[in-house]
């Protein structure tokens, strides 16, 4: 497992993209994880049944700590780079990340991926800084991931919170923002997720989720439809074992009440049941959750930042398909306190 971090702060001048071997977003840093699902191992490490406590993730004879990991000397992939929304666009060339601030203007929440023969990129577009009055989504798409098509509108300005309304670019429950939250293939079509809410704080009461379906007439993308409501994903749903979709769920409320998991998503995209898990809001203040299935192909894992600092990111283990989850324990994995994201690599015989 390998994971990666986008830094917020490296988003103010705009989206951009770095291709490399494996099409990774972001800054990539290389670990050894251990793997959860194995037939012989350590008592320590972790197991899903007999082990879910375990605070194991990392190993190695080549750090002593994990906060003295020196990133800046772990292996690198080869990539190129590509800009492909500049929010600093006539302002000068290279400004720095505290001028960005002060002009205004802020990418974030980027989604990529692969569909009908191109990459789809998505994120959140607003002004000043992060998650203000007048926030909408856009996206391009590419054929080879570094020629991109100019950013177009995926959602329109929510009402009353247009560049002409005295709401916009403020932090006031009095007006909304979009929020990306990724693209669905569900069924052979390519569905759009984003969130919408008062922009006050994180999150606001008339929180919901909403789909998109991109009209090959108009070109437009559509709103479909509710998808949840009191509820905002980090990552789009992916498959459980059972065929059932499962995606995170964190309430308007969710620093009082914790996070949770959807399930559902086979009769419609509203078709939903939410499950809890228990001490995400107690052992933690767990910030945007994101799982995965284990190599036994049975058992799920997922992680969650820690809003209290503690440094570290939180697990929990399901072996019923998301209906219950172990109480989250603190892992010896740093938290870079930023949005993370996982992937499997392939394992090869030497």
């Amino acid at each position: 497992m390998g994971f990666v971090n986008l830094s917020k702060y490296e988003q103010k001048k705009g989206l951009s993209i770095m291709k490399g071997n494996h099409r990774i977003i972001a800054f990539l840093f290389a670990v050894f994880v251990i793997n959860a699902c194995g037939e012989k191992r350590p008592e320590h490490y972790p197991d899903p049944h007999k082990n879910p406590e375990s605070p194991v993730m990392l190993a190695g004879d080549w750090f002593a700590h994990p906060h003295e990991i020196d990133f800046d000397h772990l292996p690198q992939i080869p990539l190129e780079h590509v800009v492909v929304s500049d929010v600093s666009a006539g302002t000068g060339d290279q400004i720095t990340i505290e001028e960005a601030w002060i002009i205004g203007g802020v990418n974030q929440h980027a989604y990529l991926a692969f569909f009908d023969g191109m990459f789809w990129l998505m994120w959140s577009d607003g002004p000043g800084v992060e998650d203000r009055v007048g926030q909408v989504v856009k996206y391009a798409t590419s054929l080879d991931g570094l020629n991109w098509t100019d950013p177009e509108y995926l959602t329109l300005y929510p009402p009353g919170s247009e560049p002409d309304s005295p709401h916009y670019n403020t932090r006031t429950d009095e007006g909304f923002r979009w929020i990306a939250r990724g693209f669905w293939e569900r069924n052979g079509e390519l569905l759009a997720l984003a969130s919408l809410d008062e922009a006050a704080g994180f999150f606001g009461p008339s929180l919901e989720l909403r789909a998109f379906r991109k009209n090959s007439e108009t070109g437009l993308w559509e709103d479909i439809g509710q998808v949840h409501d009191n509820a905002i994903n980090n990552f789009p749903p992916k498959r459980l074992p059972t065929g059932e979709w499962m995606m995170s769920r964190r309430r308007y409320d969710y620093s009082r009440r914790g996070v949770e998991f959807l399930v559902g998503g086979i009769e419609s995209v509203s078709d939903w049941y939410s499950f809890p898990v228990l001490g995400s809001e107690s052992e933690l203040a767990a910030e945007e959750p994101y799982w995965w299935i284990l190599p036994d192909g049975k058992s799920l894992m997922a992680l969650f930042r820690d809003n209290r600092r503690s440094g570290y990111l939180y697990r929990s283990f399901s072996t019923d398909n998301g209906r219950t989850w172990s109480r989250p324990i603190q892992t010896d994995f740093p938290d870079a306190r930023s949005k993370f994201n996982g992937l499997r690599f392939s394992q090869t015989k030497d």
